[in-house]
């Protein structure tokens, strides 16, 4: 089987460092924050080899998929013809619709963050 490359669009690369410095001051643990922050991207690489297996979004973009990870994110990716490209990454509970919808973010539901 083939695999399609995965990249990451800078506003996901921004996103994991955000997630990285959430859990880390919350649990006070960078390793913790490191192994989760490996964990997504270990997810992110595997939906190189079923690319149009996350639930299609066209209802927010265009060509956009998700699939949920460990019940606490959400990865967002495009599929292209050569690759799959990581768009956004969005973790607890963050309104990743109102992302696309372009609701300010001072106007967002952002969970429990």
């Amino acid at each position: 089987m083939r695999r399609s490359s995965v990249e990451y669009q800078p506003e996901a690369l921004l996103d994991l460092e955000e997630i990285y410095r959430y859990v880390s001051s919350k649990s006070q643990n960078r390793v913790l924050a490191r192994d989760f922050v490996k964990r997504i991207k270990a997810r992110c690489h595997k939906i190189g080899f079923v690319p149009h297996g996350g639930a299609p979004r066209d209802d927010l973009e265009d060509g956009l998929r998700m699939v949920p990870f460990e019940h606490s994110a959400v990865i967002l990716y495009k599929v292209e013809s050569d690759r799959v490209r990581i768009t956004n990454i969005v973790y607890g509970g963050r309104d990743y619709e109102a992302l696309y919808r372009g609701v300010p973010e001072n106007e967002r539901s952002d969970g429990d963050e």
